[in-house]
């Protein structure tokens, strides 16, 4: 199949820039993939859709506020970058812009307890920092850095952890699991009282998932790399499901791609941790996903992609044209769909 196949007319007012003020008030639509039939409905009505014996698999992973903007200490001049990976103690590999402000041996000032020296410049173009940090990284980080929103999104975010998942565990993403930013805490509670169980894995979403596909012939494109890790409790809790014939829900592409994943490797779900840059695209053969939750991709995206070899492409750019036609709100902050 082509790029171009999975281009759709998208008006820019429908690109959602703020979440709402309660995660699970945004719009659903629930797509039959066996009779491409569409319901609309709200997200907060997800209990009605999901029955007892299923498991919902939810990736835990939590975004790092990895933007940084850093003053270069001997000219003042002011350089953003974006943690990528550590690589070390106190050593990351960035992207950072303007580059040519950003050589080996600079050294940037973040706030009076965060400063960095770029030690590298690799053959991408990206970074890498040392830092020297007084105090915990992580927590001066997350009083200096801000949220590496996408770049389709203009507005500030004003409060951090409306792009964290409430079941944000695991510090390591780049982008948000976006489909899980509309389950609260009561929603969950109530999945588990009507028997759904719920599985965790972790994949960390690096900055590659907008990363655009640039060659018309599908098949040509090269995926980026995540690492992922499955736990043993989790493994056993999905093979338990399709052994007893429940469905397994992946909440987020995320989730599908960490274990379709680790079934294609083992033929079952065990414990495992790795990097992962399975493609998905029509003709794949799904191995454990039995349903996904997830929400309104870019046109000719890796992702839209994916959702077209579970739905199937005529049912998923179908829906697409008529949650236009509905005025849904799309991308990160956006609405979402369940597949079933």
């Amino acid at each position: 199949m082509k790029k171009s196949d999975f281009y759709y007319d998208l008006p820019p007012e429908l690109i959602a820039q703020t979440p709402l003020e309660q995660r699970s008030n945004s719009k659903l639509l629930v797509l039959s993939k066996q009779n491409g039939e569409i319901k609309h409905d709200a997200f907060f009505n997800i209990l009605n859709y999901l029955k007892a014996g299923d498991c919902l698999v939810l990736n835990n992973t939590r975004v790092l506020p990895a933007r940084l903007y850093g003053t270069r200490t001997d000219t003042g001049a002011v350089v953003e970058f974006v943690l990528l990976k550590q690589r070390g103690e106190l050593l990351w590999e960035c992207i950072a812009g303007p580059g040519k402000k950003a050589k080996t041996g600079n050294s940037f000032k973040f706030s009076d307890k965060l400063s960095a020296t770029v030690t590298d410049v690799l053959e991408d173009g990206n970074r890498i920092l040392k830092f020297e940090c007084s105090g915990e990284f992580y927590s001066v980080l997350d009083e200096v850095g801000q949220m590496p929103l996408p770049p389709y999104i203009k507005e500030k975010l004003k409060d951090k952890e409306r792009y964290q998942t409430v079941y944000s565990k695991e510090l390591g993403s780049a982008a948000a699991p976006t489909a899980g930013l509309h389950f609260t805490d009561e929603i969950l509670e109530k999945l588990k009282e009507n028997g759904v169980n719920v599985a965790f894995v972790t994949l960390h979403v690096g900055l590659g998932t907008f990363r655009p596909v640039k060659v018309e012939e599908i098949t040509e494109h090269k995926m980026h790399s995540e690492h992922y890790f499955v736990s043993n409790e989790s493994a056993e809790l999905i093979n338990k499901t399709k052994k007893n014939g429940g469905r397994v829900v992946c909440v987020g592409t995320t989730s599908c791609r960490t274990i379709e994943s680790v079934a294609n490797l083992y033929g079952e779900i065990k414990e495992c941790s790795g990097d992962t840059d399975i493609f998905i695209y029509p003709g794949y053969n799904f191995k454990c996903m039995d349903a996904l939750i997830t929400n309104f991709h870019l046109p000719e995206s890796t992702l839209i992609m994916l959702v077209s070899a579970f739905s199937w492409y005529e049912n998923t750019m179908r829906a697409y044209k008529e949650a236009v036609d509905e005025k849904y709100r799309f991308f990160s902050f956006g609405d979402a769909m369940f597949i079933e």
